[in-house]
């Protein structure tokens, strides 16, 4: 007798085929339901998103750090998702650390999978990160982006696809109270801006977002400035090339969903970012790295003498505090 691997799964899902599956392949982060995967991923409380391979192991291995993680002797954190060779894919203790590659299309591929992946493994409540980088609309390389909304490039708050010959329209939308939450770890002591507000999500990196430094080139400066001054008014203040996408299939799957970006570049001053201030970045990520474990770990310390019940509080207080550092400084170790 065939097993449905559906009904012994939460309900992150709304697709009655999966009922008919006696296996299924999350084939691109080399996952399957023949895997143990409640034993493997069950106690995932976090999910964390973001570009490169490299920016999410380093984000690992701080994680790994930071909460003390520790694995059994000859065991190195490793990329679960490698024979699949795409995605890169990390675990260590409640947080999973996932590159997205570059967007939505990418994006989408993988929160899909994800999605299913919190299914098969029963887990409880999770939270999904974008943590990335952005080009912000007046303000400084180096500033925090905390999203509050997001938006296409037609300025219209919903993830569309064509299914079926039709266009599907998803509303791209972010959870409230965890921006609300991720907003309350800030603190004004902080050696950086942070600032929140609706993010533009282009699906190009070159004329989708104004660029004048792409091989093609139809716009002048006049209708750029109009149009970033548009975004302005709007109260647009970042783009980046992946939040809708994020937004709507979590939104869908009822999973609590933020994007934070750091700006690379302020996009009414070039289109670039200036190999300088690249290296002015790293160099201040090797400086301040020190004093930001020390404070992180401190932090943590103080929180895990609370009960074993507030644990779930002490994980997502540390991320916070985490997030807003690590997307400032590690973003950049491109």
């Amino acid at each position: 007798m065939s097993r449905c691997i559906c009904k012994r799964a939460l309900s992150y899902t709304q697709n009655p085929n999966l009922e008919c599956l006696n296996e299924d392949n999350l084939h691109h982060i080399s996952l399957n339901t023949k895997m143990d995967l409640p034993g493997m991923f069950g106690n995932v409380k976090f999910v964390c998103t973001g570009g490169t391979d490299s920016r999410m192991r380093g984000f690992a291995e701080y994680i790994k750090q930071l909460i003390g993680e520790r694995f059994p002797v000859g065991v190195e954190l490793s990329n679960i998702s490698a024979p699949a060779n795409r995605y890169s894919m990390y675990k260590v203790g409640p947080v999973l650390c996932v590159s997205h590659g570059m967007g939505n299309p990418s994006m989408g591929i993988l929160t899909n999978e994800l999605i299913k992946l919190m299914h098969y493994a029963k887990c409880r409540d999770p939270v999904f990160f974008r943590i990335g980088t952005c080009g912000s609309i007046g303000h400084d390389g180096g500033t925090v982006i905390i999203s509050d909304d997001c938006c296409d490039g037609c300025l219209r708050r919903f993830y569309s696809i064509p299914v079926l010959g039709k266009m599907l329209d998803r509303p791209a939308q972010l959870d409230k109270q965890l921006i609300i939450d991720l907003k309350n770890v800030v603190d004004k002591n902080d050696n950086f801006k942070v600032i929140s507000g609706t993010t533009m999500c282009a699906e190009d990196f070159y004329e989708g977002q104004a660029r004048m430094d792409g091989p093609f080139c139809k716009f002048s400066d006049e209708d750029k400035l109009q149009f970033f001054n548009r975004l302005c008014g709007q109260g647009i203040v970042n783009i980046e090339m992946e939040s809708t996408s994020f937004a709507a299939l979590t939104k869908q799957a009822g999973i609590k969903a933020c994007v934070v970006c750091v700006a690379l570049v302020n996009r009414l001053k070039g289109d670039s970012v200036r190999a300088y201030y690249l290296s002015l970045y790293l160099n201040r990520f090797f400086f301040e790295t020190v004093f930001l474990d020390c404070r992180a770990e401190k932090c943590y310390g103080r929180m895990a003498e609370k009960t074993s019940n507030s644990r779930r509080q002490v994980h997502k207080e540390v991320l916070g505090r985490l997030l807003l550092y690590i997307i400032y400084f590690n973003a950049f170790l491109l």
